[in-house]
């Protein structure tokens, strides 16, 4: 297995330690809004992949104990408005039925 691989692996599975893209993702969340440009182009830029990717380790990353110890304020924020996000799907969905 490539190291690469193993990495992407490690970023991924919810026991594995915080690894510094991890970090590097949180920190990046925190402050995205502080680089020129679009948020996509930043993510682009900073982690060379695509946005609907960057979302999905976001989304992966924030279910993590390891990052609400790294960044409880901010992965408590990112949690709510995930949860908000999905309420308001729910609504549509259920009145369009």
């Amino acid at each position: 297995m490539a190291s690469d691989e193993r990495n992407a692996q490690a970023g991924e599975n919810e026991s594995a330690p915080l690894g510094e893209r991890d970090r590097a993702i949180l920190d990046f969340e925190r402050q995205w809004w502080t680089h020129a440009g679009t948020k996509e182009q930043a993510i682009r830029q900073r982690f060379d992949v695509s946005s609907a990717r960057y979302y999905q380790l976001l989304a992966a990353l924030i279910r993590r104990p390891e990052a609400l110890v790294y960044d409880p304020m901010l992965v408590k924020r990112l949690l709510r408005i995930r949860d908000q996000r999905s309420a308001a799907r729910r609504r549509r969905t259920s009145a369009d039925h």
